[in-house]
């Protein structure tokens, strides 16, 4: 997973229960209301700092929250900011996407510490100066008196990889800049190169955590990562043709394949640390609904997973990450919106619009979730002592720039818009 985001409410807010009474007028509205909000606060953010490539704060706003999160502050996750400059594109600001796809090439570029193109999971927020390395994310600790930085900020997840290479094959189809295709062929290199392992199920690892020069091997296989990859690799193909980006593609897809359980309508979330052991307790909603609109050709038995997320995800009027979870997530709620309105499930897609506008703040940034916090179960890496993975009720970028694709009606794995 990707993002550091602390401990478990579980209550219904005031707005979320009046979603449960949605008048179908209310619902048709809220559409065309959230891209208008989500598609101006996402350039607004852009266009308020200095010209040139830009990497956006993924948490911006952290007045009145508790010290235990300061980690987060200033801090760009690579997958949020991806999101982002898709959005933009399907927004119709150009501009601003290109600016946020312009840093992720120099970021494959111009990495303090390595030089093979790997992206790490997260950059410093803020405009990105044209010369020398990029800067990593920290924090001063007033406990240490000294500089921290997060390990997993500094690391680098197979799915963070994917999601900037599809980041920058969008914005190379947009612009035709050969920067971006080079910079997204770069980085799907060290995914090949670096975490594709052989045995059963054959597909691609974790990624690496912790701090240069030798970061841990996570050995982990993850069905949402593989999505992610035989999107990115696929993608690549329609723009460049080769056997290799085929034969990529059809690696992760295959191992997306075998994750499905047909008899319970659902994906499993991937492998345990041994890259072969399945594990069947836990459950992601990204998991469940991505691979319905991020690969080829994608089975119609599928579509069971609604039934699925319905039972397992729910939380309200909308979806939590977790299995029985603790909280609605507005990112995963948006995505479940998305999913929805691209595969013609648009009686479900629109009782989600005004749960998604009921999540925003006060500059249109949505909130992560409307709980002072939740739980996704789990952990953030390997020398974690229990599952500190957390969402906070902070406004969130990737929370912001899913619900302005969902409203735009933008497949953000290919690229394509929703058929009028």
């Amino acid at each position: 997973m990707r993002r550091a985001a602390l401990a478990r409410i579980g209550m219904l807010s005031g707005p979320l229960l009046s979603m449960l009474f949605i008048t179908p007028a209310h619902a048709e509205q809220s559409r065309p209301q959230l891209e208008q909000v989500t598609c101006a606060a996402l350039d607004r953010a852009v266009q308020s700092l200095a010209d040139g490539p830009v990497l956006l704060a993924s948490y911006p706003a952290f007045e009145g929250h508790p010290p235990a999160i300061i980690a987060l502050r200033g801090v760009a996750f690579t997958y949020d900011n991806a999101l982002a400059s898709i959005a933009l594109f399907g927004c119709g600001k150009a501009l601003s996407a290109s600016r946020i796809a312009d840093a992720l090439a120099y970021a494959t570029d111009n990495d303090p510490d390595y030089h093979d193109g790997r992206l790490r999971n997260a950059y410093a927020a803020g405009p990105v100066k044209p010369h020398g390395p990029i800067l990593l994310p920290g924090y001063w600790s007033q406990e240490r008196n000294a500089w921290n930085q997060d390990a997993y900020q500094v690391s680098s997840a197979t799915g963070n990889q994917a999601w900037a290479a599809l980041a920058l094959l969008e914005a190379f189809r947009q612009t035709q800049a050969p920067r971006y295709l080079q910079a997204a062929e770069r980085v799907l290199l060290w995914t090949q190169r670096n975490t594709y392992d052989s045995q059963s199920p054959a597909g691609f690892i974790g990624g690496f955590y912790g701090y240069p020069p030798n970061p841990l091997r996570q050995g982990w296989k993850s069905t949402e990562h593989n999505v992610d990859l035989a999107a990115a690799w696929a993608a690549l193909d329609r723009i460049n043709a080769s056997a290799d980006s085929a034969a990529q593609a059809q690696i992760a897809r295959d191992f997306v394949d075998s994750q499905w359980v047909a008899t319970e309508g659902r994906f499993l979330i991937g492998t345990l640390s041994d890259g072969r052991t399945a594990e069947h307790q836990r459950s992601g909603l990204d998991a469940q609904i991505w691979p319905l609109i991020a690969v080829s050709n994608p089975s119609a038995d599928w579509a069971r997973v609604f039934t699925f997320i319905d039972q397992a995800h729910r939380f309200g009027a909308g979806y939590g990450f977790s299995r029985d979870p603790d909280g609605l997530w507005t990112e995963g709620t948006a995505q479940a919106a998305a999913v929805a309105q691209l595969t013609g499930a648009t009686d479900k897609a629109k009782q989600l619009w005004p749960v998604l506008m009921a999540q925003r703040s006060a500059d249109g940034w949505l909130f992560a979730t409307p709980q002072a916090q939740i739980s996704t179960g789990l952990a953030i890496g390997p020398d974690s002592t229990s599952n500190d993975f957390f969402y906070y009720h902070l406004p969130h970028l990737g929370a912001t720039a899913w619900a302005a694709i969902a409203a735009s009606g933008v497949n953000p794995f290919t690229g394509a818009q929703e058929a009028n």
